[in-house]
């Protein structure tokens, strides 16, 4: 079983959770999108939003949580194939980063276009 399709589909998924579970453990980033998500998660039952609503609400938030942890493993390969400070590797991790404020800011302004009406 473990060489079969389903198999190796099983394994990636435990690597995956693996990966998701080291993630939140380690990375300070994620642990505050962690309780961001669950705030609004909480909002999002207060205030009763739509099944649309939802949808955007959680791909917002999947989104972020996504960009975060790619951009977590862009600075840890940057780190270990150059250790000590280098203007590439530099500009390498400020990319990474922007990526994940582009989501973050795209996730501010779904949450907006959400929850202003509600007030």
């Amino acid at each position: 079983m473990r060489n079969s399709f389903i198999g190796k589909r099983l394994m990636g998924c435990k690597y995956a959770s693996i990966g998701a579970w080291k993630l939140i453990k380690n990375e300070a980033s994620i642990q505050v999108q962690i309780i961001i998500a669950i705030g609004i998660t909480i909002a999002g039952f207060v205030f009763d939003i739509s099944s649309t609503e939802w949808v955007f609400q959680i791909l917002a938030i999947s989104i972020v949580m996504a960009a975060e942890g790619l951009n977590t493993a862009v600075e840890e390969i940057a780190n270990f194939v150059h250790p000590e400070y280098h203007s590439k590797i530099g500009y390498i991790k400020d990319v990474a980063a922007g990526a994940v404020f582009f989501a973050a800011i795209g996730a501010v302004i779904i949450a907006c276009i959400i929850y202003i009406p509600k007030f």
